[in-house]
């Protein structure tokens, strides 16, 4: 007798945790636990890394991040204008832009920020401005296609109702439709800044003194010195402390939002 669809989804589920029971059976039994306390839970080393860890390098790391999102959310919003400009020109360098920085690797910024640059135009800049430049310029790409798509998710009767009213173009744009696009896309923008966060790892690629080391740098340092991977294990953790609260807030704007969803090159897969 055949089954039903509740009664083989049900069994389909059941499966699914015994093959999860399975599984965590074989890793209790199987894993060395002595080697992997030995190995990414040395407190002694954990130790050592303290309160550098979290005066310095988390310090360092969120600054690195802020720095970077206030100028890749500045720009963004400049080249997501120019995108939708009726100007052809400004499109064109807006698009260029936008695919030129979503296609190149971030790591190659950083680089031409810390090297290139100043060796072409004797610009120097400190840490936190290849940082916050490097962040700011990767970031913007992505955060423009954001907005754009938030800009045109907004009710095309609420742009309609505020131009009968009298209003330019421009303060419709600043008063009405730029300020519901934003109520759309806090969400997406709150992920961007969880990729910049995580982006600021690459920092550690240019030379760096102790006062300027972020997460990613100091475990590196550490690592060195360490017989173990503890350091890698804590800076792992480290990088949670800002993640996860900004995971959770994603969330949260998200219901609070009505979990609208804005169509964007990432969401679409183009």
């Amino acid at each position: 007798m055949a089954m039903s669809k509740r009664r083989r989804a049900i069994a389909f589920r059941r499966a699914q945790y015994a093959l999860l029971i399975v599984l965590a059976l074989l890793v209790a039994f199987f894993a060395d636990w002595d080697n992997i306390r030995r190995s990414f839970f040395d407190v002694d080393t954990a130790a050592e890394m303290f309160p550098t860890v979290i005066t310095t390098a988390l310090m360092n790391t969120i600054v690195y991040s802020a720095f970077g999102f206030a100028i890749g959310l500045g720009l963004g919003l400049v080249l997501a204008l120019m995108k939708l400009s009726p100007v052809a020109p400004y499109r064109w360098l807006a698009t260029i832009y936008i695919e030129f920085f979503r296609g190149v690797p971030a790591l190659l910024v950083f680089v031409a920020l810390s090297v290139a640059v100043p060796l072409a135009f004797g610009l120097k800049f400190d840490i936190n401005s290849v940082a916050g430049l490097a962040l700011g310029i990767v970031g913007s790409a992505y955060i423009a296609e954001t907005i754009r798509a938030g800009i045109k998710a907004v009710p095309k009767g609420q742009i309609e109702a505020a131009r009968s009213l009298g209003m330019s173009h421009g303060r419709t744009l600043v008063t009405v439709t730029i300020p519901q696009a934003f109520r759309i896309i806090l969400p997406p923008l709150t992920n961007e800044l969880i990729m910049l966060v995580k982006d600021s790892s690459l920092i550690s690629v240019v030379g760096l003194t102790a006062a300027d080391y972020e997460l990613t740098k100091l475990g590196r340092e550490t690592l060195s010195q360490s017989p173990t991977l503890t350091p890698l294990l804590v800076a792992g953790l480290c990088y949670l402390i800002i993640t996860l609260p900004l995971g959770h807030l994603s969330r949260r704007l998200e219901r609070r939002t009505g979990g609208r969803k804005i169509s964007t090159p990432e969401s679409t897969g183009v």
